[in-house]
């Protein structure tokens, strides 16, 4: 992967590049981030819950009694749930939770992950020096929000299919290019050039995603279906598998149409034919959507 960057960087005839400071800094965060993506992934501290939820919720001799009393440590997490729980998504009955075992109950483990993963990406936008950042993670925050529901709402239609786990994929589909603005934080020119940073996402945030989402350690299915989900398939979607419901989510939220100049016809006309397929979900996606933007938020 190292290689790969290190050469790309240096043959790309790159428009948005002006001045040798600004170019060295883009190869230099890419050398920085391929090399710790080699090695031992060091996250940011605000990780830390994550990955402890995530070893317990790993462990199949946990109770539900265990995994509530491990949650309720992390007070975000708690209240995420139980918001999530009681959400008109989550809660056709109408019966109000209030007790963490109970929620865990109703959602599923895969909503544990999600709720904490939404902290820990709500937590990078907030990092120091993201302010320079904010309009472009804003735009990736509701495009993640956005997947998801639709995510969710694809999965729903295919009884094969788990909607909460598709819901988590949507939701971590671009975690990469979170991580991707939070390293930029580190280097003076791209946060003097915030617009700068759109290129190497577009097309460095797939491969880092899958990276770290590895080293979170994420199930291999949730992981793959992240890979390409951002290049076209040209053929209709037959949606069979995970891969799929996250592909057509994430072209159903619009896709990083803005980003990719190079293939904007085909992502417009792509976009606008899956709209027209799946129009008949799309009450439904943005209702969710409108409810998950209020609980992850």
């Amino acid at each position: 992967m190292l290689d790969n960057m290190l050469m790309d960087i240096n043959k790309r005839n790159d428009p948005d590049k002006t001045g040798d400071a600004l170019k060295a800094q883009r190869f230099q965060m890419l050398a920085d981030i391929a090399k710790e993506l080699s090695g031992e992934v060091v996250f940011p501290t605000y990780f830390d819950a994550v990955l402890r939820l995530r070893k317990i919720l790993q462990d199949p001799e946990q109770s539900i009694a265990n995994l509530a009393k491990a949650i309720s440590a992390e007070p975000l997490i708690s209240a995420k749930l139980l918001h999530l729980a009681n959400s008109v998504a989550f809660n056709a009955t109408g019966q109000e939770i209030r007790d963490l075992k109970s929620a865990i109950i109703r959602l599923g483990l895969n909503a544990v992950q999600t709720a904490a993963l939404s902290i820990v990406m709500t937590q990078l936008m907030r990092a120091k020096g993201m302010a320079e950042f904010s309009e472009t993670t804003h735009v990736l925050w509701e495009h993640s929000i956005q997947t998801s529901a639709a995510a969710y709402v694809l999965a729903a239609e295919n009884p094969r299919l788990n909607r909460d786990e598709a819901m988590l994929a949507g939701l971590i589909h671009d975690l990469g290019a979170f991580y991707m603005l939070y390293r930029a934080t580190q280097y003076d020119e791209l946060r003097h050039r915030p617009d700068t940073i759109k290129y190497l996402i577009a097309q460095w945030h797939e491969s880092i995603g899958v990276s770290l989402l590895n080293a979170l350690g994420l199930p291999d299915e949730i992981v793959d279906a992240t890979i390409d989900h951002d290049h076209l398939r040209r053929s209709p979607p037959n949606i069979r598998n995970l891969s799929d419901v996250v592909y057509v989510a994430n072209m159903l939220s619009g896709g990083h149409l803005e980003w990719e100049p190079d293939e904007q016809t085909e992502l417009a006309a792509e976009i606008a034919a899956l709209n027209e397929q799946f129009s008949h979900l799309r009450p439904a996606i943005d209702t969710l959507a409108n409810e998950l933007r209020g609980t992850l938020k």
